[in-house]
């Protein structure tokens, strides 16, 4: 919760700004087709696309992983860790996006209803919840399920580095991600052969050299 309290006051004084700013300013090139709800869908479509490789990126770039690791060096994989993100990793986040919304020319309400729609997802699966198998299988058809990312934040390094997606569940399967390992109640959570640390440690923690 402390991270997320620095986060919304990064947000507050920072992002949304920055996030204001790219959306007036965007590059005026869009046809007309891609303009209403035919737009807003595209454009959905296109910021999960984008998430997933975002996402993807925060895992396979060092620089990146310093900060990302902060969220997965929770033990305790409920809704609670949906908020739990590094500082650093949010503003880098919100400079990534404030580039693409430049050049994309994203409207301000495809953003909102985009992180409006990343918020409910991410609280979802990052939830502890145990759905019937029928309805956990039909949902992740289509959305990230809690079975799907529990893999992603399995404490072993082969499973962390899969099923990177957001939202839709079509990206892993397409580009190769996908981790049909299934969850168990002995999965341990984590980063592999990495200790969870206390608050201050944890902000810290992208500065500090690695061995």
């Amino acid at each position: 919760m402390g991270l997320w309290l620095v986060n919304v006051a990064a947000s507050l004084l920072l992002i949304l700004p920055a996030t204001l700013y790219a959306a007036r300013h965007a590059l005026a090139w869009r046809p007309f087709w891609w303009q209403g709800s035919a737009g807003l869908f595209l454009d959905l479509l296109l910021l999960d696309f984008l998430i997933y490789w975002w996402h993807r990126a925060n895992h396979r770039v060092a620089f990146l992983w310093r900060f990302h690791e902060v969220h997965h060096l929770d033990r305790f994989l409920d809704s609670t860790t949906a908020l739990r993100f590094h500082a650093g990793e949010v503003l880098l986040s919100a400079a990534a996006r404030a580039a693409v919304i430049l050049v994309l020319a994203f409207p301000l309400v495809s953003i909102l209803a985009f992180e409006t729609l990343v918020l409910i997802a991410t609280i979802f699966h990052h939830s502890n919840l145990r759905l019937p198998p029928a309805l956990e299988r039909g949902l992740a058809r289509v959305v990230i399920t809690p079975a799907l990312h529990c893999v992603h934040h399995h404490a072993l390094k082969r499973d962390t580095d899969s099923n990177y997606g957001t939202v839709l569940s079509i990206w892993d399967p397409l580009f190769s991600s996908r981790n049909s390992c299934p969850r168990t109640l002995e999965m341990e959570i984590g980063v592999e052969q990495q200790a969870e640390a206390a608050l201050p440690a944890l902000f810290l923690r992208p500065f500090r050299a690695r061995a």
